[in-house]
């Protein structure tokens, strides 16, 4: 069976979504790793205890990297039923993780808030998600 009738007919925007994530979180590892040898912080250690902006650009990388296996299955379960608008919000909470590193990168933690709009994008495909479970359990 071709891909093309099992999924739907915009399930490309989801894909390109994904993909869009890989850069995101290629980008995030590659300013943690520029960072290791600019502040000499050897794997495996995790945190400086002498270099507080190491610190920030681990935190944002870590901390995305702490919710995007949630994000994935709400992001794909809701694509399944609503690819274009889950596809909108993954890139809305995609582009949010930049803002949110980009702040955090300042060395002021305050200013990662920076990418709270990615509230939207997650919520969003949580929602929605939400919505094929009612209707497969058919509720709606």
């Amino acid at each position: 069976m071709a891909i093309e009738n099992v999924l739907p007919g915009n399930f490309g925007y989801a894909i390109f979504t994904y993909l869009y994530s890989f850069v995101m979180l290629a980008y995030l590892g590659i300013q943690v790793g520029a960072a290791r040898k600019k502040y000499a912080v050897k794997y495996p250690t995790m945190y400086s205890d002498k270099e507080p902006l190491f610190n920030c650009i681990q935190r944002a990388h870590q901390n995305t990297l702490e919710v995007y296996p949630q994000w994935l299955v709400f992001q794909t379960i809701a694509a399944l039923e609503y690819p274009l608008v889950a596809s909108v919000l993954g890139v809305i909470w995609i582009t949010s993780r930049f803002s949110y590193a980009w702040g955090y990168y300042t060395g002021e933690p305050a200013k990662r808030m920076r990418g709270v709009y990615g509230y939207i994008g997650l919520l969003g495909v949580i929602l929605l998600s939400i919505s094929v479970a009612l209707k497969l359990l058919r509720v709606l």
